[in-house]
């Protein structure tokens, strides 16, 4: 069974920046898309980044693209988020995934497509 753990989140003001980690077990990470998403109270679950197994595709939704960046090291079962220029409206609970196809679109991303998940970190952006 994949497990998936995030780590890194936390509190930082506008302007600064975060990287979060996604940590698989369970398996390798050869052979899986890792999408992250977030979810900010009262909103669903927004698709932000995804990374193809191999030299597939990358995503990056409009509201993060040029500010995140996403990245995988698959000999350490790990991929990271970079969040740079943080503001507010970013402050959500993310979540990565795992899409056993290993397929990753550049022009959409759904979560349905994911089957294992993380349990969440919270990241604040706040002055």
């Amino acid at each position: 069974q994949l497990q998936l753990v995030e780590s890194g989140g936390g509190l930082v003001q506008p302007g600064g920046s975060l990287r979060l980690s996604c940590t698989v077990s369970g398996s390798t990470l050869d052979g899986y898309a890792i999408g992250w998403f977030r979810q900010a109270p009262g909103f669903g679950r927004e698709a932000l980044s995804c990374s193809s197994s191999g030299d597939g595709g990358t995503y990056y939704g409009h509201s993060v693209k040029g500010r995140f960046t996403i990245s995988r090291d698959n000999a350490k079962n790990r991929v990271y988020l970079q969040m740079d220029r943080l503001i507010p409206e970013d402050t959500a609970v993310y979540y990565c995934a795992a899409d056993p196809s290993g397929y990753c679109s550049e022009y959409a991303m759904h979560e349905y497509e994911y089957d294992y998940w993380g349990q969440g970190i919270q990241v604040t952006v706040s002055s």
